[in-house]
């Protein structure tokens, strides 16, 4: 039984988060989505709302998770007893510093794999980030966010 983790900040999730998770969820027999404090973002949500966000969109995937999460993201593999960590690739940067990190938990933990996911054309040029940014000054974010986020970010923004 192969369990798998998918870490991120997911502030907020996208549908390309969304996108990979199900995909993600077809090859693993587990899969924990992780939500994490990203150090170098200022979060919008807190965990509880980014979980409870998540969760809202997942419940039709019977194998996935999702739990709040600090620390390394190797040591919490380890201790939810996974092996494979889960990263979305959308473009050079993303692989250039995902390889990194990807190194760096092999260095730290030889038997936790990473597995890349190339994210979908049409979800390529989304980031969290740039969501936040387009919901600040009343942008439509209708096509990449679900329902439930677009409203969250709107009570946020105002």
């Amino acid at each position: 039984m192969t369990k798998a983790i998918f870490p991120g900040s997911f502030d907020p999730i996208t549908y390309g988060h969304l996108d990979l998770i199900k995909r993600a969820s077809k090859m693993f027999d587990e899969l924990v989505v992780t939500v994490a404090k990203n150090t170098s973002k200022n979060g919008i949500f807190s965990f509880e709302e980014r979980i409870e966000l998540i969760e809202e969109n997942i419940k039709d995937l019977d194998n996935v998770t999702v739990v709040m999460a600090e620390g390394l993201t190797v040591e919490l593999a380890k201790k939810m007893g996974a092996t494979v960590i889960v990263r979305g690739l959308r473009n050079s940067s993303d692989f250039n510093n995902e390889s990194a990190i990807a190194i760096m938990n092999h260095n730290l933990d030889k038997s936790i794999e990473s597995v890349f996911l190339i994210t979908k054309p049409k979800y390529q040029s989304v980031s969290s980030s740039l969501i936040k940014e387009i919901a600040h000054f009343n942008g439509d974010i209708s096509e990449f966010v679900p329902d439930n986020v677009s409203k969250s970010l709107k009570k946020k923004m105002k």
